[in-house]
């Protein structure tokens, strides 16, 4: 067994869930999988980072995690690699800075969207609509699990190409 695919059945065994949840994109699942549940244990999170770390393309300046899966991916990662980190928020802030992004400028850079998992894409597309809108480049979107359900190619008719570790059908047929 590769360490992708021992990496692939602890996620699977940490985060798959059975039983009936409505998405972030409406569409009900009789499947899940809950990305607290792998971000919360230390030794996973770390692995997944530096398998993130491994996807990333040169002439990325920052990492983007998005809010909230996003954030501990891009910490970690951050951690790994060396790039410092943004935390996009999914709305700017209507008080102090009211920034949309934390940690760092927008204009000029060159991203890299952290997701924990993407169905449709609708999050990240609103979000890198805003992150261009400030003036930043978004190179390529990691997400830890595709779900197939449209994302990449979602995010393909907005001009993001999307690098998961792992899609939905390669998780649920691990040895």
């Amino acid at each position: 067994m590769s360490n992708s695919d021992s990496l692939s059945r602890r996620i699977f065994e940490r985060a798959h869930l059975t039983g009936e949840f409505r998405l972030r994109s409406g569409q009900l699942s009789s499947e899940y999988f809950d990305k607290y549940r792998f971000e919360s244990d230390p030794v996973l999170l770390r692995e997944i980072a530096a398998a993130l770390v491994a996807a990333l393309p040169t002439g990325v300046d920052a990492l983007a995690g998005l809010e909230l899966g996003g954030v501990p991916l891009a910490s970690v990662a951050s951690q790994i690699c060396g790039l410092p980190t943004l935390f996009v928020r999914k709305h700017a802030k209507s008080y102090g800075t009211c920034r949309l992004a934390e940690g760092g400028e927008l204009d000029g850079k060159c991203l890299a969207i952290i997701e924990d998992v993407v169905t449709s894409g609708g999050q990240v597309i609103d979000s890198a609509r805003e992150l261009r809108n400030r003036g930043a480049a978004i190179v390529v979107v990691l997400c830890v699990i595709d779900r197939e359900a449209g994302g990449a190619e979602n995010l393909a008719k907005e001009g993001l190409v999307l690098r998961s570790l792992y899609r939905m059908s390669e998780l649920n047929s691990r040895p």
